[in-house]
């Protein structure tokens, strides 16, 4: 009885060791080389900012705003961007942000996660032009 009470214990022992050792640190993900293709990203796709906002203003405020407000936003955060892009791309090397390779953007939402916020806040990456389709519909001929 004594010995398998002592196997049960080394048992429960070394299986919480394991569940513990396989979670990773919240910035495990943000790398050295995620922030260089971040720096890439936004310099190259940076200007597609100026069409989608055009898109998101015209949507919000009708015909006027897109050629208008939309323009001006749209070309203050494709410099901004590319802006940002330009920074991490000569500091990827080094963790800029509290000693971490996550983006210095503006944070969007309560748990500071990046999000896209059409007002303020820019996204990781810059925003893919064309529709976007998120379901896979399966359509079957019979």
């Amino acid at each position: 009885m004594k010995k398998a009470l002592t196997i049960a214990a080394a048992l429960i022992c070394t299986a919480t060791g394991v569940m513990a050792d396989i979670q990773a640190p919240p910035g495990s993900t943000y790398t050295s080389t995620r922030k260089l293709g971040r720096a890439i990203s936004n310099i190259l796709y940076g200007f597609s900012e100026l069409p989608e906002q055009m898109v998101r203003k015209n949507d919000a405020y009708g015909r006027n705003a897109k050629y208008s407000y939309g323009i001006v936003d749209g070309s203050r955060r494709a410099f901004k961007r590319m802006g940002y892009g330009f920074y991490e791309l000569f500091t990827f090397h080094c963790p800029t942000y509290k000693g971490t390779f996550k983006p210095p953007y503006e944070r969007c939402g309560a748990d500071n996660r990046i999000e896209m916020n059409p007002s303020d806040g820019l996204s990781e990456f810059p925003p893919t032009l064309g529709a976007e389709n998120f379901y896979h519909v399966r359509t079957t001929k019979w």
